[in-house]
């Protein structure tokens, strides 16, 4: 009964997150008059995926949002190596208090620090830039945390094998603790690069002009015409936006999940 009823919530679920990904296939490979109810005899067209790439700058778009998520996650790898490293493996004075600032940091709301980011990014003159939509993320407290529980799982013999070996600490974290922790770096990037590539309001926010918008602000021009939302044309802009993540996790999915059970946190 308990297996049933466990298999029965999966099902729920998994009906309720594919009906908005199924009402938005439909309504964008339909004409627009049929994107709002059903007809089996409507006719399909792939003309709302052309209309929709020709309203907006999307090759520009696909641009910064790769540029953005790539610099993003490549920051945050190396900063929370070596922090995870420093927390789960050096002695110093007061590491107990920072990992507590680190871990106080995952409680706030990126969105409660909105207005003294935007006041950072002005005093630096980098508004309206890509480096400015990354640059509040590249240190993730998240990742931190998730590092420094994995590098503390790894046996510190392997530490003394390797200064036997001639091993720095440098080379130690790298030859020995990286390719441990290959199964967090995978759990830890797909979900870096799923948040940045669907952030909305910090990049509306840092951004003016269609050379830094990501693909998010610029499905908003959607939004915003004269003649109201046809959501057949909206519904297609969608699908182009989410394709890549979905794909890319439909390929991954067992070394997505196999990634987080084997990143357990202790």
């Amino acid at each position: 009964m308990s297996r049933t009823l466990e298999t029965l919530a999966a099902w729920l679920l998994g009906l309720l997150w594919i009906a908005p990904l199924a009402y938005a296939l439909w309504a964008a490979v339909h004409p627009s008059m049929y994107a709002t109810r059903f007809d089996l005899l409507a006719p399909l067209t792939f003309d709302n995926f052309t209309a929709a790439w020709a309203a907006a700058p999307f090759g520009r778009y696909f641009l910064n949002t790769f540029l953005l998520v790539t610099s993003v996650l490549a920051a945050q790898l190396v900063l929370c190596t070596l922090a995870g490293f420093a927390f789960a493996r050096a002695k110093f004075p007061g590491s107990g208090l920072l990992f507590g600032l680190v871990l106080l940091q995952l409680m706030i709301l990126p969105d409660v620090l909105l207005v003294e980011n935007y006041r950072t990014m002005r005093a630096l003159g980098l508004v309206d830039t890509i480096l400015a939509i990354g640059l509040p993320y590249m240190a993730s407290a998240f990742g931190i945390f998730l590092l420094r529980q994995t590098f503390k799982q790894v046996p510190k013999e392997l530490d003394d094998a390797a200064r036997v070996e001639g091993c720095g600490t440098f080379r130690i974290l790298m030859r020995v603790y990286v390719p441990l922790a290959r199964p967090t770096y995978l759990a830890y990037g797909l979900t870096s690069v799923s948040f940045h590539w669907n952030n909305f309001l910090w990049p509306l926010v840092i951004t003016n002009t269609v050379e830094t918008r990501p693909l998010t602000v610029g499905l908003s021009v959607f939004a915003s015409t004269d003649q109201g939302i046809d959501w057949s044309i909206i519904s297609a802009a969608t699908l182009m936006t989410s394709a890549p993540l979905l794909l890319g996790f439909l390929l991954f999915q067992r070394q997505f999940v196999q990634s987080f059970m084997r990143a357990g946190i202790r």
